[in-house]
């Protein structure tokens, strides 16, 4: 089962399920036509179609009929000419969105591979190389905390431009796998592969994709040796930022967010020593081997803890606005945009378990900001949620904090230096929406968040398509101005001082603005693949979902 009988031995019979979908089983009669003229049986025939002998009955579904030339050499049909590709499959179109259209379009409807292999290379492709390689650059972009939908356009893309068109590539949180199936009557070919370890690299994520439009472009015509010796040197790499220069971004980033919610140059120091005391812990606890969710423990609380501090000691300085830039650098706005992008293009398994470390990883913060919290109350620190609301009018220092954000946050995210410039702008015009929607315009926070985060979005998509790179160097450090880092803390200084109605409503508070932030990036990455298009390009339409009913 599952190979052809020799030819000329018609002593061997094919299995039953191979029968045609258009015929009956061997020995059930075909029923009479009616009438008048009218096909109502789906095993009747078509007028003016000749009835084929009862010795054919019992032949295959993957064979060609008798007497054909393919019957005479021994060797199936070759399929038809596949017609012109036209439209979203173009060449003119982005090979990201090609192939999320070829994904959701069925085997037998796919266009043939972009390598069009002869028979000879076809069987001495090496197939298990070919989908090594597939699951290794698959690896790196989850890893880099790439979205399922474009980890599988790219692991689609490499397997197709090599010739291996009936390839099903499939993604998890931690377990990427591919099958190929060379025919209908061949066995498929599996791998699977664990992702361990996951690391913030944009650019080694850049560089991966680099490597992925090399191996699609067929002027390239990358072979698998190149695609493999351009794969070791990705990951030989060494990180374009040293571990203190993360240390001292990290500071700025926390200080810049202090300023944006009202502090001073001495909230800004204050800020920046804990975040980089918070970061200096976090990288002990790691290099002593402990769990993700105790490093973020440990950098949560000695940001609180100079908070705290200060307090004690009667300075004069608004301790809620130092803890408040301490938490912007810890929360998990990557990982939530990433959960809800999955969720929004049907990856649920994936969602939900980025959901589920976003949690762990947010539970980790409130363990560390509350105990800090919990310690000063105890010690009589005078801590008010009111002391950092009211902030000053101070439109073009906001503008420079968040920009400053930004350029920190990319720093951390080890992005290139090139899109340093480009994610900077980025994040000071959503910065400057939101504060023209929510302070001019007098609208809610939530709404405001949201059209900033849909604009960071837009441009992020925009950015990516021109360049042929992933959105993520140009969205995640965007969305760090707009990051609910003052209704956290709120809400944990609510429940440290037994206040579970303010706390409450603060984390509730912090859950729709994160939810905005990643709803309205979502959108802008939609809308600009829907809408936006280089001069000849194709609309770069793709199938969608079919709707889900209740019944």
């Amino acid at each position: 089962m599952g190979q052809e009988p020799e030819p000329g031995n018609g002593a061997d019979k094919q299995s039953d399920e191979a029968h045609s979908a258009f015929t009956p089983p061997f020995g059930v009669p075909l029923p009479p036509v009616p009438e008048d003229g009218q096909t109502t049986s789906e095993f009747a025939r078509p007028a003016g179609v000749d009835e084929r002998p009862a010795e054919e009955h019992d032949s295959s579904g993957f064979t060609p009929p008798r007497g054909g030339p393919a019957a005479a050499a021994g060797t199936a049909a070759p399929p038809p000419a596949p017609a012109p590709v036209t439209g979203p499959l173009s060449r003119s179109t982005p090979w990201q969105d090609r192939m999320r259209v070829m994904l959701r379009t069925p085997m037998a409807e796919r266009p043939t591979p972009e390598r069009l292999l002869s028979p000879t290379e076809e069987t001495a492709l090496p197939v298990p190389r070919v989908l090594d390689l597939t699951l290794r650059i698959g690896e790196l972009l989850l890893a880099g905390g790439e979205g399922a939908e474009d980890v599988e356009a790219a692991m689609f893309a490499i397997a197709h431009a090599f010739g291996l068109d009936r390839c099903e590539p499939t993604v998890t949180f931690t377990l990427l796998t591919v099958t190929y199936q060379p025919s209908l009557v061949d066995d498929p070919v599996t791998l699977s592969r664990t992702v361990r370890r996951r690391g913030t690299d944009y650019n080694r994520l850049a560089a991966v994709y680099r490597l992925v439009d090399a191996i699609v472009d067929e002027d390239a015509a990358v072979s698998l040796e190149e695609a493999y010796r351009g794969l070791a040197d990705i990951r030989r790499n060494r990180h374009p930022y040293s571990k203190w220069a993360l240390t001292v971004a990290s500071g700025g980033l926390s200080g810049a967010a202090s300023t944006l919610v009202g502090g001073g140059p001495l909230v800004f120091c204050a800020a920046a020593l804990g975040a980089m005391l918070g970061d200096r812990l976090a990288w002990l606890a790691a290099g002593r081997g402990l769990p993700e969710f105790y490093q973020f423990v440990a950098a949560a609380m000695a940001p609180a803890a100079v908070g705290v501090a200060l307090n004690l000691a009667h300075v004069e300085v608004q301790s809620s606005a130092v803890i408040t830039g301490g938490l912007f650098a810890l929360i998990p706005g990557r990982a939530l945009v990433a959960a809800v992008q999955d969720g929004l293009t049907g990856y649920y398994i994936t969602a939900s378990a980025r959901l589920l470390e976003v949690l762990y990883l947010v539970v980790g913060i409130v363990v560390g900001v509350l105990i800090a919290l919990y310690m000063g109350v105890q010690l009589g620190a005078e801590l008010s949620p009111d002391a950092a609301l009211h902030r000053q009018e101070r439109p073009v220092i906001s503008l420079f904090a968040a920009m400053l954000l930004t350029l920190a946050f990319a720093v951390l995210l080890q992005q290139e230096r090139s899109t340093v410039i480009a994610v900077t702008l980025n994040g000071g015009v959503a910065w400057l929406i939101y504060a023209v929607v929510a302070d001019q315009a007098d609208k809610s926070p939530v709404m405001a968040t949201a059209l900033a985060a849909g604009l960071v979005g837009l441009f992020g998509q925009l950015f990516s398509r021109y360049r042929f790179v992933s959105a993520l160097p140009y969205i995640t450090a965007a969305i760090g101005p707009l990051l609910p880092g003052s209704a956290t803390y709120f809400g944990l200084l609510g429940f440290a001082q037994d206040d579970l109605n303010q706390g409450g409503r603060s984390l509730l508070t912090a859950a729709a603005l994160a939810l905005a932030i990643a709803i309205g990036v979502n959108l802008g990455n939609e809308m600009a693949r829907l809408f936006m298009k280089r001069p000849g390009e194709t609309a770069p339409a793709r199938r969608g979902a079919k709707r889900t009913r209740g019944f």
